[in-house]
């Protein structure tokens, strides 16, 4: 059997390659609807330093999608299951660190191939079956979602008992996704989410408060806060966070920065706080994930309101297209209909 992978050669350059399918003690899946990171935006633009880009690429990008399962050697699924792809991919087992944080771990689209191959090969732990019924085009961001479930789900662990406010900043997908899924797990909580665009801000309807970053009450205080920003504006971010957090609160870091992060460690010091931080998931994220959008329907109903643009790709013009789209786009999810 010949699978064919769309790799990304250079910035903005996708080329088709053939190879043979191993079947034995694998599972495939025909990608059905796949979701665009910013990461995989900054290998298609070629926003990564050219010693990683010469490292990385070529390579297929996209790690966050689902697919119907075609073929299943090891008898775990049938055929026609619909299932959520994880990227993250563990080598070795540790008692301590998850598998998500383990340095041997490879990670699809960031050193090995992603979904954007007309068949992907998975060994059947990295696949967990969803209900056929799901909204797809929210299911295609899984990943995403466990990501924020996977940083909650540590805050619960690392944080004290008192969470009468929570923070968040950023009003991008990851803090529309956190706030959203911490008003979920913590409904006597109140969420207060901190950002720089009404219209984005306006989105956050389950959300008990939203203020502009420059209009900040001055008799706001936070037990604990999720920082969701990133990039160059993490640095005012945390600088807010420090200042209006109370004593012992916890802050967890989301934001991915190619910069150094300048941070006032006196003050974190003096309060004594607890700054852990989160990246990618693991399975049991995944699980989580999906029991979540079980038990909480509406869930994805809210989800719904970022999926910003559906893309029918069919051949590698309709790939540079979507991505220039999503470019563009200053907030949702752009997902791609996959049916190469």
């Amino acid at each position: 059997m010949i699978n064919t992978i769309y790799r990304l050669v250079s910035p903005k350059l996708i080329e088709e390659v053939y190879g043979e399918v191993n079947l034995e003690n694998n599972v495939i899946v025909r990608p059905t609807h796949l979701s665009i990171c910013q990461a995989d935006q900054r290998y298609f633009h070629g926003n990564r330093d050219p010693e990683t880009l010469a490292k990385k690429l070529p390579m297929a990008l996209i790690h966050e999608g689902i697919g119907e399962v075609i073929h299943d050697e090891t008898g775990t699924f049938e055929n026609g299951d619909l299932v959520v792809i994880i990227p993250n991919t563990p080598i070795e087992d540790d008692d301590i660190i998850a598998e998500n944080y383990l340095r041997s771990s490879n990670f699809r689209a960031s050193g090995f191939d992603g979904f954007m191959q007309d068949y992907v090969i998975s060994d059947p732990n990295r696949l967990v079956k969803i209900p056929n019924d799901i909204n797809r085009e929210v299911a295609a961001f899984t990943e995403l979602i466990s990501v924020s479930a996977h940083s909650i789900s540590r805050f619960s662990k690392l944080a004290h008992k008192r969470k009468n406010k929570i923070g968040v900043w950023g009003d991008g997908n990851l803090g529309y996704i956190t706030s959203l899924l911490l008003k979920i797990i913590f409904p006597e909580s109140k969420i207060v989410v901190f950002g720089k665009n009404d219209e984005k801000l306006n989105l956050f309807t389950f959300a008990d408060d939203t203020f502009k970053i420059n209009e900040i009450p001055e008799d706001i205080k936070i037990d604990h806060a999720f920082e969701c920003v990133g990039g160059r504006g993490s640095q005012l971010a945390l600088d807010q966070i420090i200042d209006l957090i109370h004593p012992e609160g916890t802050i967890s870091l989301l934001g991915v920065s190619e910069y150094p992060v300048p941070i006032n460690t006196r003050m974190v010091l003096e309060k004594g706080l607890l700054v852990f931080g989160t990246s990618r998931s693991g399975r049991k994220d995944f699980i989580k994930t999906i029991e979540i959008f079980k038990e909480y329907p509406r869930v994805l109903k809210y989800l719904e309101n970022i999926v910003n643009d559906t893309i029918e790709i069919k051949n590698l013009e309709d790939i540079n297209i979507a991505f220039e789209k999503d470019f563009n786009s200053s907030f949702g999810k752009t997902v791609l209909l996959w049916n190469k």
